[in-house]
This record gives structure tokens, sequence and C-alpha cells, in this order.
């Protein structure tokens, strides 16, 4: 029988060390909720607003990109604070990687981290093909459709802004899109709202190219072949190159960037392979 996924790790460094970043994402995603909730709930208002336009103490504005440039698609024009907002989201996703946003900030990855989870327990292996440029389709139709219609037409379906908004204002129907999501990751492909179908993750992967923030495969000669990286990465085409390619002069930096600096693989790596480091 196959030890379980991380087991091995777990047992040379302990739970901490081999759940830490698992534990430190939770706490960042529930952390962000809780800052919204903190005003409707109890009258504390360090952040106002949701994950599409929020203020900071009621002086530093926060501007999702995403919904900013499809606003401005849709022929609306900013405001000065929605324009300094955008600015400095942009430059700390820049820095960080833009699909940490997907795995450090956004709601829904809570729901496809534990669709993937019950995968692997279920041992549910169905797979849909669907490739990973459907979602740039998406993203390029999100842009497009509001420059014809002069109307922010993804926002009435997306599930992080359903989530965000739900969660402060209440859901209503909004659960049914949520559910769908979960089965989809379920049943039919592995990761497959993130990896193959949210345009969010896509615009924030393209946002995040050029940042300093990398998972490195520093220790690659001492990877033991086990695989657990891989089963838990959310987007594991991203490892082999660094990985396995010592021999072709590829970089230990996983460059691509479909990386969400999730740190799974950090996790789950007993030979202590995977470090975050700076700089390209």
């Amino acid at each position: 029988m196959k030890p379980a996924i991380g087991s091995a790790a777990q047992s040379k460094f302990g739970f901490w060390y081999a759940h830490r970043f698992l534990i430190l994402r939770r706490l960042s995603q529930s952390l962000v909720i809780l800052l919204f909730l903190l005003g409707p709930l109890f009258g504390l208002w360090i952040m106002k607003g949701n994950l599409a336009s929020s203020m900071i103490l009621d002086t530093v504005p926060l501007s999702d990109p995403f919904v900013f440039f499809q606003l401005l698609a849709a022929g609306h024009i900013p405001e000065a604070n929605a324009i300094i907002g955008v600015a400095i989201v942009l430059v700390f996703y820049m820095l960080v990687g833009g699909r940490a946003y997907c795995s450090w900030v956004c709601p829904v990855n809570m729901i496809t981290d534990l669709a993937a989870w019950l995968r692997r327990k279920l041992g549910i292996n169905t797979h849909t093909n669907i490739t990973k440029k459907f979602r740039l389709a998406i993203l390029a139709a999100v842009f497009v459709v509001p420059l014809f219609i002069s109307y922010v037409v993804w926002e009435l379906i997306n599930p992080v802004s359903m989530l965000s908004r739900g969660i402060i204002f209440g859901i209503g129907y909004g659960w049914l899109v949520l559910l769908a999501i979960f089965l989809f990751d379920l049943t039919m492909v592995r990761h497959g709202w993130c990896g193959h179908v949210c345009p969010m993750g896509a615009f924030y992967g393209l946002i995040g190219k050029a940042s300093l923030t990398r998972v490195d495969a520093v220790n690659r000669d001492q990877c033991d072949n086990c695989g657990d990286c891989y089963m838990v990465c959310p987007e594991p085409q991203v490892l082999r190159g660094p990985l396995k390619g010592a021999d072709k002069g590829i970089s230990s930096k996983i460059l691509d960037s479909d990386c969400t600096n999730c740190g799974r693989c950090i996790d789950v790596c007993a030979p202590d392979v995977f470090k975050i480091t700076l700089g390209r």
C-alpha cells in the first residue's frame, strides 16, 4: 500500500513543518474574510467593501485590477481612488507573484482544495480533457464583450465576487454556482476550475510573469521521485522543467506564471527539495 501523500515529510519534520504553508494559506484567506466582517458584525471598520473594491482604515484604497479593467472596457471612467487602488494591488502582485492571489486570498480556493483532497481520498481519477488555453479564451471574452455591450457581464457570475459579497451580505443562490464548481473539480477535472476555466487566475498569472518571488527546486539533486509534489500541485506541469531539467540547463526556479506560490510542494517534500526564494 502506497504511503499517504506527505506522510514521509510529516514523519521527518513533524506536523507543523509538513503543513505550514497549508496552515498559513488558510489563515491568510480567513483573515481577509474576517477583516471584511469586523465592520458589519462588530463596528470595527478596518476594511470596508469587498475583494473587488475596498478601503483600509478609510485611507488606503485597494481595487481588484481584474474588475477594474472590465469596467474600463465597459466604458466606465474610474475615480482617482480606484486608480490608486489598482496601482497598489498591481505592484504587490508583480512582486509576490500574480497567482499568489489564487492560493493566498481567493476564498473559492478553499472549495477547490476540498474537492482535490476528496478526489485523492476517494481515488477518483476521472479527467475530462480541457485545454489550459480555454481559460485564456474566457479571459479574452471577459474583456471583449464589455466593449460591445458596455456592461461587465462576468461579474454577474464570477464565483469569487459572489462568495466574497455573499460572506458579507448573504450569498442567496450563489451557492449553486459554488456547488457546481466543487462537483466539477471533484468528478470531472482535477483542479479543473482554477487550472482550466477561471479567467481571474489567468489574468493574475499574466500580472505575475516578472515576479521576484519564486518557488525554487534548489535541492533538486536530492529528489527521490516519490511524486508527492505532482499529486498536490494545482499546476503540476510547472514542476517538471525546474525539477528534472538540470542536464538541459533549465533553471531550478519555477518561472512559469501558472505557479501559484502556494507552497504545497514544499510541505509534502521529505527530501526538502523546494524553497521560496527571491529574484529571477
